[in-house]
């Protein structure tokens, strides 16, 4: 079992064992995006910890014995599931090689204890019909190779969360034979961030690409803390077709001590747009390529990664199959809803929810 792959040799048919998140980044590294570097912890590494530990029997007659419509029975399963696995020692050999892999990625980056984050990536994450948004956790803003191995087995804990397993009960996903791959990646310090859609989600137009964005990292994004700026690109003039400039009060900035927190934006900064067109148009530009590569409607995460201190180049943090319009048998029917609240909807549902850093 190869206990590291690097998103740079990862294959197709690596994808079954790097899980959904691991393999679409890998592509893109394939494809040419603007991909931060980084490897993946095959769900192979998780199984053999389960059997190692003899867990194995005890998560399987955990969560069987919760009843899918009992959001308690739920709750319970999961926080007894979640416990055992937070016991579990990693395998002989996956901490050494983890480390190693971790060191390379601080030569690369020229600095010792290069910041990571520690991403889920199950084995039925991001498919056409089952997203599995936010349903697992993700840590922002790692150092040091122990305590990547420590979020290692967080994101493996993670499968258990109570929206991941009524969310695989309602997709027809059997709980055993889910697994967790994770992926370790380096960290970009965004001006701004958030996410993108190749189509418009409120009528499902393919012509154009909705953009939300918001100052400092993208949670305040995607966990709705934030009313982000949002923008509409036609794909075929490339030019901005509606701009939507809101009120953003709170922003994820880097701490003193070195964690992601949230912090209210200056009053001065509030209500100025986040991105420039031709920052507006290079989003929608590297979110067209995303969709070109997997041939299908995409739902992008992304940031504004400074390079300078006049300059920020767009970087591709995730990108998974649009789920929602992809699923309806007319696509193009007029909606009512503003494009914001939809976004928001889209990766707030119940089922799709994520929280201020988790993905």
């Amino acid at each position: 079992m190869a206990h590291v792959i690097w998103f740079t040799e990862c294959q197709p048919s690596d994808a079954a064992a790097v899980g959904g998140k691991n393999a679409s980044l890998a592509a893109m590294v394939r494809a040419g995006l603007p991909v931060p570097a980084g490897f993946a912890v095959p769900a192979d590494a998780y199984r053999k910890a389960l059997a190692d530990c003899g867990l194995a029997a005890d998560v399987e007659s955990i969560t069987a014995a919760a009843d899918p419509a009992d959001p308690a029975s739920i709750a319970t399963a999961g926080a007894a599931a979640r416990a055992a696995l937070a016991s579990m020692r990693p395998p002989s050999g996956l901490a050494d090689a983890v480390g190693a892999a971790y060191a390379q990625l601080c030569g690369q980056a020229g600095r010792a204890d290069v910041p990571v984050a520690v991403r889920s990536s199950a084995t039925c994450e991001d498919q056409p019909d089952a997203s599995f948004a936010g349903e697992h956790d993700t840590y922002l803003w790692v150092r040091g190779a122990d305590s990547v191995v420590t979020h290692l087995v967080r994101c493996w804990a993670s499968l258990f969360t109570d929206r991941a397993i009524a969310y695989r009960w309602q997709m027809g996903y059997p709980t055993t034979a889910a697994a967790m791959s994770v992926g370790i990646q380096t960290m970009v310090q965004p001006r701004a961030a958030g996410v993108a859609f190749t189509l418009n989600p409120v009528n499902g137009d393919r012509s154009q690409v909705a953009i939300d964005a918001s100052w400092g990292f993208g949670e305040a994004v995607v966990s709705g803390e934030v009313t982000p700026d949002n923008f509409l690109v036609d794909k075929v003039m490339r030019q901005v077709t509606q701009r939507t400039i809101s009120a953003k009060a709170v922003e994820y900035c880097l701490t003193e001590s070195d964690t992601v927190a949230a912090r209210p934006v200056d009053p001065d900064r509030q209500q100025v747009p986040c991105l420039s067109d031709p920052e507006i148009l290079a989003v929608a530009a590297m979110a067209r390529a995303a969709e070109k590569h997997f041939g299908c409607p995409q739902d992008v995460e992304w940031a504004l990664a400074a390079r300078g201190r006049d300059e920020a180049s767009v970087v591709l943090l995730q990108s998974r199959p649009e789920t929602v319009w992809s699923r309806r048998a007319a696509p193009g029917a007029t909606g009512t809803a503003d494009s914001i609240a939809s976004i928001v909807a889209t990766l707030l549902d119940p089922h799709h929810g994520r929280p201020a850093v988790a993905g």
